[in-house]
Formats: structure tokens, C-alpha cells, sequence
């Protein structure tokens, strides 16, 4: 198969119907009842650090990074990373995340956390974050919530509930 002619744009206002049609078809309306969802409810994410794929003028993929605060520690709540289903497995999600992590780095944050599968986002740098430190309002798989230090050391900066920033 070719290779994409790939574009990642930081996201715009304009992009959020697009972008909710596209969580819409990947992940329905079961996403609501999700722990990260609570926090995007109170807190919006930085169109700076958030980005979306297109391949000509269509959008195939997206990902947002939220601000949020852990226990007094500022962080960034990476997701929900979402690629239209005829397009996975073109390292398209792969990309989005590592632009959103240096422009997140760029910006002086120095964590970012998210509830994914680490197999998947080990190759990005993430790793599993160890039981009991970092909860999420509701119920979430430990083996599922991973960090990701774009510091040396931040994590131990970290520990309790992590919550949005307000709006």
C-alpha cells in the first residue's frame, strides 16, 4: 500500500463536529460511561497540544490532551485518540501522539497520563503507573493507566486523584 500524504494540524473550533462525528463512528455513545470521560466533562482540552490527521481535506484521525491535576501536579490527560477504522494501522495514531508529546514538552509540561492498552503506547514512551498512585474519578483497569514522563522524575510529583482543570 502507498504511503499516506499524512497531514497533522493542530486542532481548531472548527474541527469539533468532524471530530465528534469521528468518536461517534469509532467509539459510540458507550464512551460516556468511561472514568476519562468524567474528567473531559469539566475540563476542555488545549487545541495547542490537540491534533488532527487529515489525508487531503479528510479527517481520518484525532487526539486531545486535557489539561488536569494530580494531587496538586499539573499533568495532561492524552485521549480519547481516535482513527477512522479503513485507516488504522498506518501509524497514523502513532503520530498523532508523538506531535502532541513534543508540543506538550515544548509547552514545559512534564507528564501526561492516559488509560490505553501499553503494548500499544509503550513504543511511545508510556509505562504502566504503579498501583495506588494515580487514581481516576471511577472505575479503571490499573493495568490500563500509563504515564508518560517528558521529564526525568515527574511522576513522583503525582499522586492522587487526577481531576480536569477547571473550565
Amino acid at each position: 500500500m502507498p504511503e499516506l500524504s499524512l497531514l497533522l494540524d493542530p486542532e481548531t473550533p472548527d474541527d469539533a463536529a468532524a471530530i465528534e462525528r469521528l468518536n461517534d463512528r469509532v467509539f459510540g455513545p458507550g464512551r460516556y460511561a468511561r472514568s476519562a470521560y468524567r474528567i473531559r466533562e469539566t475540563a476542555e482540552p488545549d487545541r495547542g497540544l490537540s491534533f488532527v490527521a487529515r489525508v487531503g481535506t479528510l479527517m481520518v484521525g484525532a487526539n486531545a490532551m486535557t489539561p488536569i491535576d494530580i494531587g496538586g501536579a499539573p499533568a495532561l490527560l492524552l485521549g480519547p485518540l481516535i482513527v477512522e477504522p479503513v485507516f488504522r494501522s498506518q501509524g497514523i495514531g502513532e503520530k498523532l501522539v508523538i506531535r502532541s508529546l513534543e508540543a506538550a514538552k515544548a509547552a514545559g509540561w512534564t507528564l501526561v497520563i492516559l488509560v490505553g492498552d501499553e503494548p500499544y503506547y509503550a513504543r511511545m514512551g508510556f509505562r504502566t503507573v504503579p498501583l495506588g498512585r494515580i487514581t481516576l474519578p471511577g472505575p479503571v483497569d490499573p493495568a490500563r493507566l500509563l504515564y508518560c514522563e517528558l521529564q526525568a522524575g515527574a511522576l513522583e510529583a503525582a499522586r492522587g486523584e487526577a481531576r480536569g482543570m477547571e473550565r
